[in-house]
């Protein structure tokens, strides 16, 4: 893998893809229809995969890829492959909450090395160099890179800790394993930002007891590696690993390396 090519087209098809979805964001009334796991799915998701899906094949036909949205490829398996969620937050999207991401990720050896997530209607896009750093580029963006703000976790404080957790599905047991530490101050957000707002330092902590899959959490996983981060198995505590059968995730935790975990 090319990463000096990789980076640049990342960017460029996220970047591609958050315009075709607000152009159905901010359009007319759109419809929703469900998929077969009873999960939305709407025109802005098919067409961002479309743009990403020939872009990414178009560069590197060698690479397996493994898109939410076409159900043909989840069939495959690998350990080094492009993985991707054209429209992640497909709810807050549905909700017109801002709170939605393009994910774009390369996985290598079952790691995530390259991502990136787009937040087109935040304005906020974030990335991994070549180099395995992780960046924010400030908008607004054209075609070529404009400033960017190299990322770093926080050196958390254990007894005054900052906990994002999900929008969308926040439960009880979430609520209750976050009660074993000292918060601060908790917010909620949807999509793959909440890795992101922990690669900021905007946040030390992110625990997500419920079903998510690879597409959903590699790049943003990525990112928070680039920054400094650890997203680790809720019940072993041993780091992510992707391309696991069926792209199914366990529960995990993604964090400051400075948290100490219950």
């Amino acid at each position: 893998m090319d990463f000096t090519r990789a980076v640049p087209l990342f960017r460029q098809l996220a970047l591609e893809a958050g315009e075709r979805i607000l152009h159905v964001y901010h359009g007319p009334d759109f419809e929703v229809r469900a998929k077969g796991d009873a999960s939305p799915v709407t025109e802005a998701d098919e067409a961002a995969d479309a743009v990403i899906s020939a872009g990414l094949r178009a560069a590197f036909p060698e690479v397996p890829l493994i898109t939410e949205e076409q159900a043909a490829s989840h069939a495959q398996t690998a350990s080094t492959f492009f993985i991707v969620d054209p429209l992640d937050g497909t709810k807050e999207f549905v909700q017109r909450r801002g709170d939605f991401t393009v994910n774009i990720a390369y996985v290598q050896d079952g790691i995530p090395t390259l991502g990136v997530v787009y937040a087109p209607a935040k304005g906020r896009l974030f990335y991994t160099l070549a180099d395995g750093t992780a960046v924010e580029e400030t908008g607004p963006f054209g075609p070529e890179p404009g400033p960017v703000a190299p990322l770093r976790v926080s050196a958390p404080d254990n007894a005054a800790l900052m906990v994002v957790a999900s929008k969308s599905h926040r439960d009880q047991a979430t609520d209750d394993y976050i009660a074993r530490y000292a918060v601060r101050d908790m917010t909620s957000a949807g999509s793959s930002l909440k890795f992101c707002l922990v690669a900021t330092g905007e946040a030390d902590l992110y625990p997500r007891l419920g079903r998510t899959m690879e597409w959903d959490t590699a790049a943003g996983d990525a990112v928070l590696r680039g920054a400094g981060g650890h997203v680790v198995r809720f019940d072993t505590h041993q780091p992510l690993t992707y391309g696991k059968p069926g792209w199914d995730n366990p529960f995990f935790i993604a964090h400051a390396p400075g948290v100490v975990l219950k």
